[in-house]
């Protein structure tokens, strides 16, 4: 889109929000383990609610985590009218892998890669590659945007989730899309303009905004 371009037809935006921090001093692979995570950062969730816009429609997947950010977010002052639940927009799910320490799967399963467990392409034994992740959740984006066309979305969702958003908007590679990072309850927001070209509808307002002094601030009072 040219700088100064008229923009016509409605503009979807998505607002992510990645899960709070799960507590995992072993460093185990959890994925769809439905595992609690750490909401006592009430700066963090302060900050970040404010940034959220008034009147959105909000998502999160199934799992605890995503839920209770959600439910955090509009306990500090975030409009959530009503939390609707997409199991598509879950984090992978590692099958075997899950449960292991990080250092016994690249052990065990010969898989060192250096910004995933695997593989974009690789889907471990009983669970789904990135690219199955990758596949689902554009099929929650897709129709969302559609049955919401307009609106905003707020998505309280997963590290996978996010980075499977951010190959649909960017049409990247998988092994290019996981190499993004994405920090607990940091904000990514992507748009899409309803009467552009399908090919180039997207556009990546930023990506893992999150206000580090306030991260900093709190590992060093937790240390």
């Amino acid at each position: 889109m040219a700088t100064g371009a008229k923009i016509t037809g409605a503009v979807t935006r998505w607002w992510w929000v990645r899960h709070a921090p799960v507590p995992n001093p072993e460093a185990r692979c959890y994925g769809q383990f439905d595992k609690d995570c750490d909401v006592s950062n009430h700066a963090l969730f302060k900050h970040q609610a404010k940034l959220l816009p008034k009147g959105a429609v909000w998502y999160a997947s199934n799992l605890l985590r995503a839920r209770k950010t959600a439910e955090q977010l509009a306990l500090h002052g975030a409009d959530m009218r009503e939390l609707n639940i997409d199991p598509n927009l879950a984090e992978q799910h590692f099958g075997d892998w899950q449960g292991l320490t990080y250092v016994e799967i690249a052990e065990k399963h010969a898989n060192n890669h250096l910004f995933w467990l695997g593989p974009p392409e690789h889907r471990p034994p009983g669970g789904e590659s990135f690219v199955d992740l990758r596949d689902r959740t554009v099929r929650s984006i897709d129709r969302l945007t559609e049955e919401h066309r307009g609106r905003d979305i707020v998505a309280t969702a997963h590290g996978g989730t996010i980075r499977a958003a951010l190959a649909h908007a960017f049409d990247l590679h998988p092994e290019a899309a996981v190499r993004f990072e994405i920090d607990n309850v940091s904000l990514t927001m992507i748009e899409h303009f309803e009467q552009a070209d399908p090919a180039h509808a997207w556009r990546v307002a930023f990506v893992n905004y999150m206000p580090r002094d306030l991260v900093v601030a709190r590992a060093a009072a937790l240390a």
